[in-house]
């Protein structure tokens, strides 16, 4: 990944004060596995356990929590399914999939900078 261009950086620098598109961007990925829930719906819709099994088993609570987040946000829909047991799908919005890009941007990022243990 190369570096940005002139008018992108200057957009950058324009975005410092508060409320800016980078904040708002920052609010709605917030959170424990919030960012890897959006991560995983990006294959598809998925089901409460498939979700939680790929992210290595947060708390239910936990994951609950943060799909009502997403859901509020209009970046995930859940949709009830009328069956015994019920069965819930969440599947990424239009706003949703539009993340696909950061994320690219932040899997390359990851894969050419490798983390530091301390």
């Amino acid at each position: 990944m190369g570096t940005i261009g002139v008018e992108q950086l200057k957009r950058l620098q324009e975005a410092a004060c508060s409320g800016c598109g980078v904040e708002r961007t920052l609010k709605v990925l917030d959170g424990k596995w919030t960012t890897l829930i959006v991560r995983e719906l990006l294959s598809g819709p998925k089901r409460f356990g498939d979700l939680r099994a790929a992210l290595g088993s947060p708390s239910a609570k936990t994951l609950t929590d943060r799909l009502r987040a997403l859901e509020h946000q209009r970046i995930l829909t859940r949709t009830v399914y009328a069956e015994v047991p019920p069965r819930v799908v969440y599947q990424l919005t239009e706003d949703g999939e539009s993340l696909s890009d950061i994320f690219y941007a932040m899997l390359k990022w990851g894969e050419e900078h490798p983390l530091v243990e301390d």
